[in-house]
């Protein structure tokens, strides 16, 4: 369930920001999309980096997201437990933990 009231958390942001940050949040949105976009990397190998940054960010919220996008991106439990692994590598033992939010995430969104 907590990967579900993140997720909700998130979207209210945005539904906020749209509200009363619109020029600033449709512009972040923009970006988001070219960089996603697929270039001389795939967005597949992009969204990998991304959950990756994630976690050695210690983000939750982004934990989620990212991990949703890459099943969505077609990435399996093993491939994403391996991207989580290379954030450990960079981040030590406290992104190790946040591999906690992996799991919650994959369990949630599988």
């Amino acid at each position: 369930m907590c990967a579900l009231e993140e997720e909700k958390k998130f979207n209210d942001l945005f539904i906020y920001l749209k509200k009363n940050s619109s020029q600033h949040i449709n512009e972040f949105q923009k970006f988001m999309a070219t960089v996603e976009e697929d270039g001389k990397l795939s967005s597949k190998i992009k969204e990998a980096v991304a959950l990756g940054i994630a976690i050695k960010s210690q983000c939750k919220a982004c934990i989620f997201l990212h991990t949703k996008k890459a099943l969505n991106k077609g990435y399996t439990e093993e491939e994403i437990l391996e991207i989580a692994w290379v954030a450990v590598l960079m981040g030590g033992g406290p992104s190790l933990m946040y591999m906690t939010y992996v799991k919650e995430a994959l369990e949630e969104y599988k």
